[in-house]
């Protein structure tokens, strides 16, 4: 008999960053209370969905936006690392356009391919490792729905994977359908994608 599974992939809230620095990987980032009540809104927005595993991007803001939904299905968080940001040269520096590391002529060679991209991990290895933490989720929870909270570029290039888009895009928060706290849905009949949907319950 072939079942259905659903997968909501979820962006971490918004995270305190008063320095405005790319954070990327860096420890000790962690949700602004701005954030935490995003993360809340996620949970209500998933209460009533059969969620029966719970996983989440090593890093701390994304532990912490899993919470309230973990808490509110009495399940653990699991971790997995291939949900993790991706890697990015310009971690722990000011990138804002016109800002900072962008404006050093010593850097302008990082930004010579914007389609690998060169100055960070490979759209092609974030779409493989963010694909293969997809599909462990959709097998942990098989017939029922799984939530896994990630970071913005690694969701975004998930879904152009998965939709068959091109993985390279501008890398600028209005050129990906990635909000904060917003959740990316893959459903699945046996192990073929069958829809996905996007929604952002804070915004609502």
């Amino acid at each position: 008999m072939t079942v259905t599974t659903t997968v909501h992939v979820m962006r971490h809230g918004e995270v305190h960053n008063p320095e405005k620095v790319l954070y990327g990987r860096l420890p000790d980032f962690h949700l602004s209370e701005r954030g935490r009540a995003q993360a809340r809104s996620g949970a209500d927005w998933l209460a009533d969905k059969d969620v029966v595993y719970v996983v989440a991007s090593p890093l701390e803001r994304a532990q912490e936006t899993a919470e309230p939904i973990a808490a509110a299905h009495g399940l653990p968080i699991d971790t997995d690392d291939d949900l993790i940001e991706s890697w990015n040269h310009f971690e722990g520096q000011k990138v804002a356009p016109g800002d900072g590391a962008l404006r050093d002529p010593r850097n302008w060679p990082l930004l010579r391919n914007p389609r690998k991209p060169s100055w960070g991990e490979p759209y092609v290895e974030v779409a493989a490792r963010m694909q293969a933490a997809l599909h462990r989720a959709r097998i942990r929870a098989k017939g029922h729905q799984a939530v896994c909270v990630s970071h913005q570029l690694p969701v975004e290039t998930l879904r152009r994977s998965m939709t068959d888009r091109h993985l390279h895009h501008l890398p600028l928060p209005h050129s990906r359908l990635c909000n904060l706290a917003s959740l990316t849905s893959f459903t699945f009949t046996g192990d073929v994608l069958t829809r996905w949907s996007y929604s952002e319950p804070w915004g609502l």
